[in-house]
């Protein structure tokens, strides 16, 4: 029956207009999806079948942008909701809480689905480093992943003032404390930050407006590159596999234009990938795309029903509490400003970043790519390795082991703090 509406449709002029191609049958129609589709561009019409595999990239790419989606999504209905003002902030997240139907299911999701891409755009880039897959002719689209990444962290730190509680009033507070350590510039760039010397309503209304028009569009944009440039680069195919269209064949001029018979022979056969090789990206990766994405959402939906994102009481810059942490992304940062503002502040994380985005200018050599782990990285995976477990552990150090006045405590055991140490 649902066929043969659908078939019925498709021979009218309007169902013509709309989808030029319906659900393919053969190689042709396959190739012919991919190329006709809004979507399915973003695409070509054959993808290497090592991209099929769960283990090349444990999806944590897709998974990212997945909830990306999620938070555009469950952003643009908060917005609905929510009046940049210290006046109205708190009491738009007690609507949503006790109001609005469904109102804390929606910022749960919002606030899940913001942690979750911190944590899986760093695992994102782990996995790069761990198969180097930053390496030729991936240079410059690890850069891009560096500088989405921070981005990612602006995004989740933006917007985590937006509740106006005391949790995020004193994170951003820590925050934007360590951001004035810099040298020279720090103290200007915190005032930049906060449009005042305190976390205010100037600040509230400046971390909105980066939060919900600025960075969003600066990541759209560089997710686009993202994106078009795995294409360019060879997709996930490993670059021993890839061979230059000039290494294989003659030089092929400008004006050269490929029909769609040469399409579903084999889309990826100019970067010399065997046509054995290669799968349509309809159905066979399509609906590997899609499975991942119902599965995100159910997970940020079941994360967002049974755990509440905190509120707790109204901001109040006079009491603060004790001790005042920063957001769980910043905490290892925090854990060294606490033994040194400048080299915690400061010269470790710019050492970690220009590290990070000279690294496939400097380690040029194609040893070991596209293999997890490879014996012929030792010197790189153990050095990356080192720095990446300090970071947890200063993270979870920072997050369980610090109590009042920022000491050292054990968090199984209760800490009674006076009346008034505040």
């Amino acid at each position: 029956m649902l066929n043969s509406l659908w078939n019925t449709f498709r021979g009218t002029r309007v169902g013509r207009s709309i989808f030029r191609v319906g659900l393919p049958h053969s190689n042709l129609e396959r190739a012919q999806v991919a190329i006709s589709s809004f979507f399915l561009h973003f695409q070509p019409a054959k993808v290497n079948r090592r991209s099929l595999k769960f283990r090349t990239t444990l999806g944590l790419g897709l998974i990212s942008l997945y909830l990306f989606l999620i938070l555009v999504a469950t952003g643009v209905l908060l917005m609905f909701y929510y009046v940049p003002a210290t006046d109205y902030a708190y009491q738009n997240m007690k609507d949503l809480e006790f109001v609005v139907t469904a109102g804390q299911v929606l910022r749960n999701m919002h606030r899940w689905a913001a942690h979750l891409m911190v944590l899986f755009v760093g695992l994102h880039m782990c996995r790069a480093f761990y198969t180097a897959a930053y390496k030729p002719p991936r240079e410059f689209n690890w850069v891009v992943g560096v500088v989405l990444f921070l981005m990612t962290l602006g995004l989740s730190f933006t917007g985590y003032l937006l509740p106006w509680d005391q949790l995020a009033y004193w994170a951003i507070t820590v925050g934007t404390s360590i951001a004035g350590y810099a040298p020279l510039i720090g103290q200007k760039l915190k005032f930049l930050f906060l449009g005042g010397h305190v976390v205010g309503e100037s600040a509230l209304i400046r971390f909105y407006v980066l939060h919900v028009i600025v960075l969003p569009l600066a990541a759209v944009m560089l997710i686009a590159v993202h994106l078009w440039r795995v294409r360019k680069d060879g997709g996930l195919a490993r670059p021993d596999e890839v061979r230059t269209l000039q290494e294989d064949m003659p030089q092929v001029p400008v004006t050269k234009t490929y029909g769609l018979m040469e399409l579903a022979r084999g889309s990826t056969s100019a970067v010399g990938i065997k046509p054995e090789d290669e799968v349509f990206t309809w159905p066979n990766v399509v609906f590997r795309e899609v499975l991942l994405f119902m599965a995100t959402i159910a997970v940020v939906l079941v994360l967002a029903i049974f755990w509440n994102a905190p509120l707790e009481q109204i901001a109040n810059p006079v009491h603060p509490p004790n001790p005042a942490k920063a957001p769980w992304y910043f905490l290892g940062l925090q854990e060294l400003v606490a033994y040194s503002a400048f080299w915690g502040g400061v010269v470790v994380p710019g050492v970690l970043v220009t590290a990070l985005i000279a690294l496939p200018y400097i380690d040029r050599q194609r040893r070991g790519v596209g293999v997890w782990f490879s014996g012929e990285r030792k010197v790189a995976l153990t050095i990356f390795t080192v720095c990446l477990t300090i970071a947890v552990v200063l993270t979870v150090i920072g997050t369980a082991f610090r109590g009042p006045n920022w000491s050292f405590q054990l968090p199984w055991k209760p800490v009674h703090v006076e009346e008034g140490s505040h």
